[in-house]
């Protein structure tokens, strides 16, 4: 009887020892399951990214577009304070300030205005323009390949744009004296008129020009050079390039071959443009501030980039009513 008692002992003692084993075990698994969960829910970083624009159009609007897709592609959680300035300078100083307050992570400038507007109100935060013509000359960097302080981004002119477009105004379409309008306030603007004119001036050829400071003024300077040119160039100017389809409208009912310098002005109306997508610049720029933002580069580091893929776009139905012939040698794709 004691040797059965004594065995049932060792059993219950064994047993009890077994199931202490295992409480420990689902213990320690439970423990295990909650600290991995708790990592799992761990929030990634969210980040406030500014957004400057200092008007509405379509290349600026694609720029923009292309900015926030490369955020999103890189898997950043962020959040956009967005504003856009619709051509006041007032209104652009004041958001860049507003921004500035904000105390965002970043700034993305879209235009030469927006730029010098955020540059002007921080040194600290990391800036990224895009449809940016002159940048250095903007005073924005110190050079494309060592943009220096807390600026960089991406232009919006192709080195051989307006070299390529002249060209063609005078062997294409046989212009001799060639008509812009464009804001002289806009320093990108300035930039560019300069380089037309000298271009054109090299090529033998005339430049007459009409300034113009508002949008509501670009179709009256348009038709100021009505009998004086043969033929117009809309260089990207954005308060010019806002009221585009005024410019298309005199061009047409002057029979007037109008070249742009970007594509989605093409797509409005405009005969042909040197150019590449706006989307893409805006793209190119939002993976420099996904570097920014990982901690990977400052704007220092990052030289600004010129855009790609320069291609001659050109509108189908403006080539027919103008009665042009279309060569081959033009290598040209066409808008429909």
């Amino acid at each position: 009887m004691k040797s059965n008692v004594k065995k049932l002992s060792f059993l219950l003692f064994g047993l009890v020892l077994l199931l202490a084993a295992c409480g420990g075990s689902e213990k320690s698994t439970d423990n295990a399951e909650q600290s991995t969960d708790t990592e799992g829910t761990e929030e990634a970083k969210t980040f406030k990214v500014g957004i400057t624009q200092i008007v509405e159009h379509p290349s600026l609007d694609a720029a923009t577009d292309g900015f926030k897709k490369a955020l999103e592609d890189a898997g950043l959680q962020v959040e956009f304070v967005e504003e856009n300035a619709q051509n006041d300078q007032s209104m652009n100083t004041t958001i860049a300030q507003n921004l500035v307050n904000e105390g965002v992570d970043l700034i993305f400038a879209n235009s030469t205005p927006s730029a010098q507007a955020v540059k002007g109100a921080t040194s600290d935060i990391p800036i990224i323009f895009t449809s940016v013509t002159d940048a250095v000359g903007a005073q924005l960097i110190d050079s494309m390949e060592a943009p220096g302080g807390n600026v960089t981004g991406t232009v919006d002119l192709h080195p051989d744009t307006i070299a390529n477009t002249v060209a063609f105004l005078k062997d294409e379409l046989g212009a001799k004296t060639v008509g812009t309008v464009y804001n002289t306030g806009e320093q990108n603007s300035v930039a560019q008129v300069d380089q037309v004119r000298a271009l054109l001036e090299e090529a033998g050829l005339k430049l007459e020009e009409a300034a113009v400071s508002t949008s509501a003024e670009v179709k009256q300077a348009t038709e100021s050079l009505i009998g004086k040119v043969d033929s117009l160039y809309i260089i990207t100017d954005n308060t010019v390039v806002s009221a585009l389809e005024s410019v298309v409208e005199v061009a047409e009912g002057n029979k007037l071959p109008l070249m742009v310098g970007e594509l989605d002005s093409v797509k409005r109306g405009a005969l042909g443009a040197y150019g590449f997508e706006y989307y893409d610049i805006g793209y190119e720029a939002g993976q420099m501030a996904v570097k920014i933002l990982n901690g990977e580069a400052t704007p220092a580091e990052i030289p600004s980039a010129y855009p790609a893929n320069l291609k001659l776009l050109m509108n189908k139905a403006t080539v027919e009513k103008l009665g042009l012939e279309v060569k081959d040698s033009w290598n040209a794709e066409f808008f429909e």
